[in-house]
């Protein structure tokens, strides 16, 4: 279809629509079917896309799903329960929700956005709402609460431009209103000049006061708080003639912060703004270049701009000016960007939710519906991780959108001469940060979004009468609201509502990043917390403490705090404490610039006896499929499956020790390769004794042997380490220096004597971990069970006792095929999924929490040993043979069992995994985590009354242990 004919085919369907009623339960389909018409289709079904998708409750199942024709796909539970019906379903292209003529598209945003979020795996990229008259096109993707678009039928041959992705071959869309676009360019514009005042000696706090104020002003500008092209002209004459931007921005920015208006001269009409930012003026001098880059940047449409633009520049600020001259400030404080979606993971389920119940359970009640709007405008908010302060934007503005559905309900009911206005303000809402600048832009973000949402007030104002008596100037003075300090030592304002996302940080960071002594404060201020708990962790528990009675809180934290240490520190905490889970996300790849996973809980303190929904991102890429699940319950380890926080250690499985970690050298100074290696030991063959082969996990499942080797002088002492000259003349020169280096720059760090690199200094030959339990167990057996501490897969190897394992292996020290078995089986490896931690996507095997706790077979026959033995070993041939066949590695092979289809390695496991659930007596239905958790408490309950246990290992006498080695393993040069 030609230009031409699409504009004359969307005039002819123009026309069509003029002869509709505008119904939407009569007339529907029709206007849609002529719709995807008119675009060059042979009509909705032909294009792919369903009319009349609905959502209902599977027979038997807690879990609702969407139905698509004969497609099932999983969504969450809408609250109000029963059937749903949305108008199109075209996958992956777009979801359209028709509303009878003359309606107020707006009312209907929640609906369309509660479809579109729980639409799973072929979630569209567009959203339209249209009422026969207009269409309202949304891209959730970029910006939420505004259309990209909005297009009346009547425009809609010459705007079809903005249709480009319902075309039957789609192209980019054009559209008149993409504000994430326009605000991109102007924050990037922005971000570039205070680069450039840094880089060139401006202090840094000064740049970002002039930039933060120059931004104000061009909005203010462009939105008529300031006179029409105001600071446009300003910096245009700075540029052509030459003028001081010192005297001449400076004095605009000192104009807003008077309240004497001018009488004259350049500055006339400028109103008085606030004694806030602009409390301090420091005038910056520009160059030339950065006032035509300011000039090109106040070109923007800053009406336009969204208040994140203040988060984008923040972030970017935040950066160093010049790497290896100034710290990345974003790293130490944990700064991280939310995009609108991930917000409103928060805002929705705390805040407008429950809200919106209530509104609903209110009717037409007028004494209910005042009773609502007096507790609204007294409801508080807070964000004790503000940052720039986008969480508080997005829930002041849907606050605001409350407040108005409630004003329209009260029309309806109220006495006519009653006065109903606006009541809800910014001093309702409260932000903590530790960054001061960052508490000055979370006030100008708050400032702004009151502008903007006067806009709307305006509209409610001309359509229904409603009172808005809120002036736009000055800003409102938010110094009370927004609080500069340590979060965590400092007191909480109250609030009804605790949002945000506060600062991820590991805990071995804690002391680097902040300092020791900071370290040791934080451990005091909260001695219950374990010390490998994530930095977040804390705010979890300080929100619950703040809440009042039926309080709710949603917060933003690494996937780590639904797993042990973390989780017990937080989630645990707040469940322990009368909190309720109300919703969650268990893990999703995050949107920020942060290469993390992230959870996002939801609670209130206090019961819900609703279905919960619990949302889960498989993957590690943002396009990553979801699963959503609606449940009674959801536990603090933010899973479905049998929660096994309640194990406990088995001693045996601990005393005697079997499962240990690699060793840590922590300095690239004792690494080999195979060249160096070979010249040492053929210098003096002695040099055997501490020249050795050396495994990592990536030479594990890569090149199924190690590609390099390493000095190793155990717990040699000096003397004794010398008797090997070349090797200890080799970190002499190699890891010496840099030990002692690190030693003084600690010493002087912390002021002390005796600090942990000073200690490694005095033996600086040795390694930082040299694990001697470990090593003491890889050299009784001829070959070890290695496994990586962090993977994606179930990946468990036999590796000879002559290579020393890297420290990201978890090693085992068994020879036995049937240990072997046990370990890479899927019994054990859905043990290790409910009780590891993860890292991204990746999981991570703790060996206290998942060795330490896992029950192994205790009473399986000999028979039943050797089918488990004999499994293990067909299991590792395959792999072997299938490896040398196709030349591939470990990684590469189970790969494959990601893609459909029959697979050799999928039935060898299968054929272990049988053997393995026959030996610990499970039946073939049995859920394994159920029965190992009754096993566990079982175990530990025998061990408790002094009984004993099969412990890890082949349960058979000593002399039958030969009958279950084999020989194959990784070895060197393999």
């Amino acid at each position: 279809m030609t230009s031409d004919e699409l504009r004359a085919s969307l005039d002819k369907f123009t026309t069509f629509v003029g002869t509709l009623k505008g119904d939407e339960k009569s007339e529907a389909q029709i206007f849609l079917d002529h719709f995807f018409r008119a675009l060059g289709h042979d009509g909705v079904n032909e294009a792919g896309a369903t009319l009349e998708f609905r959502i209902a409750k599977k027979p038997g199942s807690s879990q609702l799903e969407l139905i698509i024709g004969d497609e099932v796909k999983e969504i969450a539970k809408q609250k109000s329960g029963g059937k749903k019906f949305a108008d199109l379903l075209w996958p992956n292209r777009v979801l359209i929700e028709m509303k009878s003529r003359g309606e107020k598209l707006e009312k209907h945003y929640d609906q369309a956005f509660n479809y579109w979020t729980h639409i799973v795996p072929h979630r569209p990229p567009y959203v339209i709402l249209c009422n026969f008259d207009e269409f309202w096109i949304y891209d959730f993707n970029e910006q939420l609460f505004d259309p990209v678009d909005k297009i009346n039928i009547a425009e809609l041959s010459l705007r079809n431009a903005a249709f480009g992705f319902l075309l039957q071959r789609p192209h980019k869309p054009i559209f008149d209103n993409n504000r994430v676009e326009v605000t991109r360019k102007a924050a990037s514009k922005m971000a570039d000049v205070f680069r450039q005042l840094v880089q060139r000696g401006i202090p840094r706090e000064q740049a970002q006061r002039f930039i933060l104020q120059l931004l104000v002003a061009l909005v203010a500008e462009d939105i008529g708080l300031l006179p029409d092209n105001l600071v446009t002209a300003l910096l245009s004459d700075c540029y052509e003639n030459m003028l001081s931007t010192y005297d001449i921005i400076g004095g605009l920015f000192g104009q807003m912060n008077r309240k004497q208006p001018a009488d004259g001269g350049r500055y006339v009409g400028v109103q008085y703004f606030n004694g806030g930012l602009f409390s301090v003026i420091e005038p910056v001098e520009l160059k030339r270049g950065e006032t035509w880059q300011l000039h090109e940047a106040a070109l923007e449409d800053w009406s336009k701009v969204k208040p994140e633009i203040f988060g984008t520049l923040f972030q970017e600020s935040l950066k160093p000016a010049e790497k290896g001259k100034e710290p990345d400030m974003r790293h130490i404080y944990g700064a991280h960007f939310t995009s609108e979606q991930d917000i409103q993971k928060v805002i929705l389920p705390t805040i407008v939710r429950p809200w919106r119940e209530r509104i609903e359970d209110a009717g037409k009640s007028l004494s209910k519906l005042r009773v609502v709007r007096r507790e609204l405008c007294e409801f508080r908010v807070l964000d004790p991780a503000c940052g720039s302060g986008n969480f508080l934007y997005v829930a002041y503005r849907e606050v605001k959108r409350l407040e108005r559905d409630v004003l329209l309900r009260l029309r309806e009911v109220a006495p006519k001469s009653e006065v109903l206005e606006s009541a809800v303000s910014l001093h309702q809402f409260f932000g903590l940060d530790i960054l001061p600048h960052a508490v000055e832009l979370a006030k100008v973000t708050l400032m702004l979004a009151k502008e903007q949402e006067l806009v709307e007030a305006q509209k409610a104002t001309e359509t229904h009468g409603l009172l808005f008596p809120e002036n736009p100037l000055p800003l409102d003075n938010l110094d009370q609201q927004i609080i500069c300090g340590d979060a965590l030592f400092t007191a909480w304002p109250k609030a009804d509502a605790i949002i945000g996302n506060p600062p991820y940080l590991g805990s071995r960071y804690i002391a680097k990043e902040h300092g020791y002594d900071y370290a040791n404060k934080l451990y005091a201020r909260f001695p219950g917390v374990p010390k490998m708990a994530d930095f977040c962790t804390h705010w979890f528990r300080l929100a619950h403490d703040a809440l009042p009675p039926g309080g709710r809180a949603g917060l933003v934290g690494t996937n780590t705090i639904r797993q042990n240490e973390s989780r017990e520190a937080s989630l645990d905490y707040v469940v322990n404490n009368g909190g309720t889970i109300t919703e969650a996300v268990s893990s999703e790849v995050w949107s920020g610039e942060a290469q993390v996973h992230v959870s996002i809980v939801n609670w209130v303190k206090g019961d819900d006896n609703g279905m919960k929904s619990l949302l889960t991102q498989a993957g590690d890429k943002p396009e990553s499929p979801w699963k959503i699940e609606t449940l009674e319950a959801i536990s603090p380890s933010l899973s479905s499956k049998t929660d096994v926080r309640t194990a406990v250690l088995i001693q045996t499985n601990r005393k005697p020790k079997r499962s240990y970690t690699g060793q840590n050298p922590a300095n690239p100074g004792f690494f080999l390769s195979h060249d160096e290696a070979r010249e040492l030991i053929h210098a003096d063959a002695r040099n055997l004794d501490v020249v050795v082969p050396y495994m990592t996990f990536d030479d594990l499942v890569e090149h199924h042997g190690p590609t390099r080797w390493i000095i190793d002088f155990a717990q040699r002492d000096q003397f004794a380490a010398r008797a090997y000259v070349r090797p200890f003349e080799t970190l002499k020169d190699r890891v010496m220096p840099d030990v002692l280096r690190k030693a003084e720059r600690e010493k002087k760090a912390r002021g002390e004597e005796k600090t942990r690199w000073s200690r490694m200094a005095e033996k600086w030959w040795q390694f930082r971990d040299y694990m001697p339990g470990t090593m003491s167990t890889v050299a009784s057996v001829a070959r070890y069970v290695a496994c990586g501490t962090v993977t994606k897969r179930s990946i468990f190897e036999f590796v000879s006792s002559a290579i020393h394992p890297d420290h990201k292996l978890a090693v085992f020290g068994f020879a036995d095929d049937y240990s072997f078995g046990i370990l890479q089986s899927g019994v054990h490896w859905t043990w290790l999924l409910a009780r590891c931690t993860t890292l991204k996507a990746d999981f991570n095997y703790n060996i206290e929490s998942v060795f330490g706790t896992f029950p192994w077979p205790q009473s399986p026959t000999k028979k039943q040993i050797r089918a488990v033995a004999d499994a293990a070993v067909a299991l590792r041939k395959l792999r072997r043979d299938t490896m040398q066949k196709l030349d591939c590695s470990l990684r590469d092979l189970y790969r494959t069992l990601e893609e459909p289809g029959a697979n050799p390695l999928r039935d060898a496991q299968a054929a272990l995994d049988s053997a393995v659930r026959a030996a610990y007596g499970m039946k073939p239905a049995a859920d394994p985590l159920t029965f190992l958790l009754q096993l566990n408490h079982a175990c530990a309950e025998k061990e408790k009354a002094g009984e004993k246990i099969t412990p890890p290992g082949l349960p058979l006498p000593e002399k039958e242990h030969a009958a279950f080695v084999t020989e194959d393993c990784v070895k060197v040069n393999e």
